[in-house]
């Protein structure tokens, strides 16, 4: 990755967690708030596939380690596991549709806060699984899709991918 590229992809990231912690943290929607950081690894695998995807989703979760009372490491893991589990999936593969990058953020950010919870209560963290969740994981989940297409391209300039037609549309696998 050149000097220039590495730039951009640092500035998106500084940027995105900037956004997290100065506006995100404080916007409360029914006690929740959302998590921009989630929403990088997935745009990344969309767009650049499951290696850069689990690849910005290391970075992006141990960033936001930095600032959660969970187990150091926990957002990493699950961060890196969503981007490469998006970017497995290959969206191109639903016909690319506008709608397909809304809807695989969405069920990509529930998929994740799950995780998150269930891993943190499975290394001790029991209090992650809590009457509240449900709200998290919606509260999330919707924010990061309604997002995930203008993330998207921001992804795509990061990567200097491109223009794209359309916000949805992910690179394809030079191997097909």
């Amino acid at each position: 990755m050149s000097a220039l590229l590495r730039g951009r992809v640092v500035l998106l990231v500084a940027v995105v967690l900037t956004a997290q912690e100065a506006l995100m943290a404080g916007l409360r929607i029914r006690g929740a708030h959302p998590d921009l950081m989630l929403l990088l690894p997935i745009a990344f695998g969309l767009v650049a596939g499951a290696e850069r995807g689990a690849a910005m989703g290391f970075v992006a979760g141990l960033l936001a380690d930095l600032f959660v009372g969970t187990p150091f490491g926990l957002s990493a893991l699950v961060f890196t596991l969503v981007g490469f589990a998006v970017g497995m999936g290959e969206g191109d593969r639903l016909g690319g549709g506008w709608w397909v990058t809304p809807l695989t953020a969405t069920v990509a950010s529930a998929a994740g806060v799950l995780l998150y919870a269930g891993l943190g209560a499975a290394v001790g963290e029991g209090q992650m699984l809590h009457e509240h969740l449900a709200t998290i994981t919606i509260v999330v989940a919707v924010v990061n899709g309604l997002l995930a297409p203008p993330t998207v391209r921001l992804a795509r300039w990061a990567m200097d991918l491109g223009r794209s037609s359309s916000w949805s549309t992910p690179v394809r696998s030079p191997m097909r």
